[in-house]
């Protein structure tokens, strides 16, 4: 398993391109990984046959463990143990009720059973009644209880049972469906055992149908309901930005900037096939900004600062899996043109999962256009180890008051999340005001793009 970046410490192979059996060329696809910002393609350094796959899709294993063996034909196959699943940063909690009897629980002593952290309950309770305290340190349940339980597609680890040690038997069960009146409810064949195949518990689905009829479409909607494991890619996300808004306290100055001069001139360009888009404009502006305001483009660790002498700018690709930051590196030693086919470059690698990890991390400061979305305004959160990133909303026509007229004037609104501990409010304030004089600075863009 190869390592993708210096903090990649797991990774999950996505799918094998070769099966066992298969002829390898060096320089052929082996499989492609998940990261925790792309999907990466891993090719073979030699040519040889596949002999053994190790390593399943889906399974997160450390770095540099063995997924699969690469040889020739009849060549012996070194032993190694059962690929470990990387241990998780967290212990998971599973509920009582994600787990239902006779789908997958084993049989022990002549009753299924199932681990679980709490109690047992004490002896001379109700028979069946629903569990509303912690349920036994071992779930206990008879094959009779649990036959029924399966039969009837219910969820019986949320029955207390009246035997020894808590087990559940068959009478417990049938005294938990009478309360639940499971004798009243109305469910097509179909979706009972459609229900049952994918695990659900017939008492928690409502039904949509006739007089209360429990329907395929009500199994659609509980199986849409069913939590979904998040991507790597959004693990990590959800992960870092967190980070960031508890260690990084932020604040918002938000400015408006005139764009009409700006966008007719680029449409003059365009017409004559200039490249450039209004984000092209906008990160140089922000690029030369950031020359002026050095602060701005530093980073703190809460007991110093940190000084980055070159400006790497991220510019955010939103993707359907999640968002990534591509970094434009050196973005201060670029021309507009430059700047432009940079940005052209490193979006469409991001949109195809071709970003090298390199090409992910560093940035210095951020910018996040959602001009495409048709926001008025909106606030980004500061991206780890950066100090500000610039939420850039869409361009409207609204009427604004010029030499005591209103006229109708394009707007573009930006917002700056500023990092408290390193930019006070007149800093930000400056900084974001002068973004906007660049936009608005005709002559800026002529001499630039001359």
């Amino acid at each position: 398993m190869p390592k993708f970046g210096q903090m990649t410490e797991e990774s999950a192979i996505v799918e094998w391109l070769k099966k066992e059996g298969d002829q390898v060329a060096k320089g052929d696809i082996l499989f492609t990984v998940e990261t925790d910002k792309s999907v990466m393609e891993v090719e073979s350094f030699e040519a040889g046959t596949l002999l053994k796959i190790v390593v399943p899709p889906r399974l997160n294993v450390a770095v540099q463990s063995t997924v699969g063996f690469l040889g020739n034909p009849g060549e012996a196959i070194p032993a190694i143990e059962a690929p470990v699943p990387a241990a998780p940063k967290e212990a998971a909690v599973v509920r009582p009720s994600d787990t239902t009897p006779g789908f997958g629980l084993r049989q022990h002593s002549g009753a299924l059973e199932v681990a679980s952290n709490a109690k047992a309950p004490e002896d001379g309770r109700t028979p069946g009644r629903e569990a509303t305290a912690a349920p036994p340190a071992i779930f206990r349940i008879s094959p009779r209880a649990a036959s029924l339980a399966r039969d009837c597609v219910i969820d019986a680890t949320r029955i207390i049972g009246t035997g020894p040690q808590g087990r559940i038997i068959e009478k417990d069960v049938r005294h938990y469906l009478q309360q639940r009146g499971y004798d009243k409810l109305r469910i097509s064949p179909a979706a009972k055992q459609r229900a049952a195949q994918e695990k659900l518990d017939i008492l928690k689905i409502s039904g949509t149908g006739d007089g209360g009829r429990i329907t395929g479409a009500d199994i659609d909607r509980a199986l849409a309901e069913r939590p979904r494991a998040m991507s790597k890619m959004r693990q990590i996300i959800a992960q870092r930005l967190t980070q960031s808004v508890v260690t990084a306290p932020h604040f918002f100055v938000t400015v408006e900037a005139d764009m009409t001069d700006l966008v007719k001139f680029r449409a003059e360009l365009k017409a004559k096939g200039a490249p450039y888009t209004i984000t092209d404009y906008i990160a140089e502006a922000v690029v030369l900004t950031l020359k002026e305001f050095p602060d701005v483009n530093s980073s703190t660790d809460g007991k110093a600062i940190r000084w980055n002498s070159k400006i790497h700018l991220g510019i955010a690709v939103s993707l359907e899996q999640g968002l990534v930051v591509p970094v434009i590196r050196n973005a201060d030693d670029l021309t507009l043109a430059e700047l432009n086919l940079r940005a052209k470059e490193v979006a469409d690698k991001a949109r195809a999962g071709k970003l090298a990890p390199d090409e992910m991390t560093g940035s210095t400061f951020t910018i996040s256009n959602m001009g495409m979305m048709d926001v008025e305004n909106f606030t980004a959160i500061i991206n780890p180890g950066e100090s500000a990133i610039l939420a850039v909303s869409s361009t409207l026509k609204k009427p604004v008051v010029r030499d005591d007229k209103i006229v109708v004037r394009s707007v573009m609104k930006m917002t700056l999340s500023a990092d408290h501990r390193i930019i006070d409010g007149a800093m930000a304030a400056k900084f974001a005001n002068a973004i906007k004089q660049k936009l608005e600075d005709l002559e800026l863009w002529k001499r630039l793009t001359s």
